[in-house]
């Protein structure tokens, strides 16, 4: 969180106003040519959709701090991210609490629950329910539509929602905002006392049957209703016996019709069909529906009348429509905008803060500003959003001896990943650091590679940046939490490894006995090429005659050759079996371990001794060191970072670092006792400018 950086937040908030308005306005621009080039299409007084539009006195507004209840159905990866969009644009325009109702699967609850634990949004609660609890009361209904049984999963919420809940609003993940939410919870004063059930009327022709030869969609008031968007009383269904009254209708009509072709919206047309009582006509603006073969465009005259945007269509942004490029295009202006920006607090609504944040703001409050290192002591106690599994991922079958490799990265560095899933072929776990308009970019470099598209068994999951500093060890420590094997190999993302590792590694583990007959961290020896384009050696045999050749040396050989010297490369060249070394002052080799070993320690951000104080760590707790013989991972040249580069001009930099390196001590010695002495040497020696 950055309370101190309210004026770069209203800052880009203004700006994306700025954007949205000016977008809105050539919109506006574009239509009003076209009305006056071809008359209003929708002036017509049979069309439903425009006259829903019609002059209505305006609904009172909830009260100021009412709380605004949104139910949603969620499952899988691809679902999660356009949830996030979704809240992203809610929140936006949104002035009243909200309390989200998300109804997901596993792996969405798993990404969603971390999301918002870590966004920290203030006036925003998050309820969950077990979709496959669900499952067995809507399985029994055949379903053509690419949503599955999940998209039949809004028929009974009346049931799976809380009891003392009264009102729901309900949304389909593929909607955007264009207003505050509030206006549309206010819709619910319109409602008779007899009416249960909110609904935009439907603006394709799918329900009049008229779309192709045989066309026989289930039945529906006139032209239906669409269920992106759904008021919902749930206590006057209940008390109308929805369960009952859905499930009648939806066995009559699968008598006669083989499955529903749009889900739940098929049963709820069908219900409304038969009691039509139920249903209250919401003005069209609140589901623009951009599906193939809409009549949207009949609903909207000026893009301030646009409240919800409504991508219903299977191509989503591909969808052909008039104004595509502008809903597109709005659309991504959320998808990129940076949820940081949403944190901010409603200052009229006060509110229980999310968990840990009054701590946190306590202990922000407590730093000086006019601290050298007030920038080390913010990035350590800022906590980033993370979006964990942000691709589609395949979990690798339970193997005893499995090693996953986990490692952190940048934008900078996403040409690596190609060739390492030709090295690496087992799981893996990769943290990337991203801001929100890169972690789009970051996808559909995915996407365009076949070697990556290819690879379901390596997760990436987004830690969004924030802060100055580069939080390494916060990175790798997101990786590690959410490796799936019992063991792992800590690696960074510009080494390659051998061919062979990963299956020499899952053998060499099972030979060893790790795990709980054996506590050891099993060390691949490092070497470096200083060339971009080299022939990767195959074999310990090819490695070492490139390393006599030159064209290879030990990791960082020429600058900080005290990192890897007790790895003792001289031992290796003849090992034939695993040997122990001893931790030995600024010692950082690259090991295999326990999934449930020690944790980087995040004080350590930007560039220093974060690895080194892992090692630390690990020999402090008495794990062996023992260097595999035929192991190898070699580096790949790259520009500096940037951390590095303050590193090496700053001597306040440098002088941060010692006061990191000294607390870590304290913290050492508060843990393990006399035992840390042994650690105060190597403390108190200054950081080589080389690697950390």
């Amino acid at each position: 969180m950055l309370p101190r950086g309210r004026p770069r937040a209203l800052g880009a908030a203004a700006l994306l106003l700025l954007l949205l308005l000016l977008g809105f306005l050539l919109f506006d621009g574009r239509l009003r040519r076209a009305a006056a080039l071809e008359g209003d299409p929708g002036a017509g007084p049979g069309d439903h959709n425009r006259s829903d539009c019609g002059p209505q006195p305006p609904p009172p507004p909830p009260p100021k701090c009412e709380l605004l209840h949104v139910a949603i159905v969620c499952a899988g990866h691809n679902s999660s991210r356009d949830v996030i969009t979704l809240v992203k644009s809610m929140l936006f325009y949104r002035k009243n609490p909200l309390h989200l109702h998300l109804v997901t699967d596993a792996v969405a609850r798993n990404i969603l629950e971390t999301l918002f634990h870590t966004w920290m949004v203030p006036a925003v609660r998050v309820s969950f329910y077990h979709a496959d609890e669900l499952k067995p009361q809507v399985s029994w209904i055949p379903n053509k539509h690419y949503s599955g049984l999940y998209g039949l999963m809004k028929l009974v919420l009346p049931s799976a929602l809380p009891a003392e809940l009264a009102r729901v609003i309900v949304l389909d993940t593929d909607v955007t905002f264009a207003s505050d939410i509030s206006a549309l919870w206010a819709l619910f004063a319109h409602f008779s006392d007899t009416q249960a059930i909110g609904l935009v009327e439907n603006q394709s022709d799918w329900y009049l049957g008229n779309l192709w030869k045989n066309h026989r969609p289930w039945p529906a008031l006139g032209r239906g209703f669409n269920t992106g968007v759904i008021l919902l009383r749930l206590d006057r269904l209940r008390q109308a016996g929805w369960e009952q009254m859905w499930r009648l209708t939806a066995r009559r009509e699968l008598l006669t019709l083989p499955a529903t072709s749009l889900a739940d919206q098929d049963i709820f047309n069908a219900v409304i069909k038969e009691h039509p009582g139920l249903v209250r006509r919401l003005p069209c603006v609140w589901n623009v529906q951009l599906s193939d073969h809409t009549l949207a465009e009949r609903c909207y005259s000026e893009a301030s009348d646009l409240k919800v945007i409504h991508w219903n269509s299977p191509k989503k942004l591909r969808v052909k429509n008039k104004h595509v490029e502008f809903f597109r295009n709005f659309y991504l202006t959320f998808l990129g905008y940076d949820g940081n920006l949403l944190r901010r607090e409603l200052f009229v609504c006060p509110s229980q803060p999310p968990p840990g944040a009054e701590q946190l703001q306590q202990a922000l409050a407590q730093l000086d500003e006019e601290d050298p290192c007030f920038e080390f002591r913010q990035q350590q106690l800022t906590v980033h959003r993370v979006h964990v599994t942000f691709l589609p991922h395949e979990p690798p079958p339970p193997r005893p001896h499995d090693v996953t490799l986990v490692a952190q990265l940048s934008m900078d560095r996403l040409q690596m990943l190609e060739a390492l899933c030709r090295h690496w072929p087992g799981p893996m776990s990769l943290a990337l650091y991203l801001t929100d308009a890169e972690a789009q970019q970051f996808l559909h470099f995915v996407e365009a590679s076949p070697v990556l598209a290819a690879r379901q068994d390596v997760a990436y999951h987004v830690v969004y940046r924030e802060g100055p500093l580069y939080p390494v060890n916060q990175l790798r420590n997101v990786a590690l939490a959410q490796a799936l094997t019992p063991y792992v190999f800590l690696s960074d993302i510009d080494f390659l490894p051998a061919y062979s590792l990963y299956n020499y590694l899952r053998a060499s583990i099972e030979q060893l006995g790790l795990g709980s007959q054996r506590k050891a961290a099993l060390v691949v020896p490092a070497f470096e090429t200083l060339r971009y384009r080299f022939s990767f050696p195959h074999s310990k045999v090819e490695l070492l005659a490139l390393l006599d050749a030159g064209a290879l040396y030990t990791f960082r050989y020429h600058e900080w050759p005290r990192g890897h010297a007790p790895t003792d490369y001289a031992r290796w060249r003849e090992a034939q079996a695993p040997y122990r070394v001893q931790w030995a002052a600024d010692y950082e080799p690259y090991v295999v371990v326990p999934r449930d070993c020690p944790r980087y320690d995040p004080r350590f951000v930007g560039f220093g001794w974060n690895k080194v104080a892992h090692i630390v760590e690990l020999d402090a707790q008495e794990y062996e060191l023992l260097v595999l013989p035929e192991a190898f991972t070699i580096h790949l040249p790259h520009a500096p970072s940037l951390d590095i580069s303050r590193f090496r001009s700053s001597p306040t930099y440098r002088d941060c670092l010692q006061a990191l390196k000294d607390e870590f001590h304290q913290d050492l010695s508060r843990h393990h006792g006399a035992a840390a002495l042994k650690y105060l040497p190597a403390l108190q020696q200054p950081q080589s400018p080389a690697r950390g």
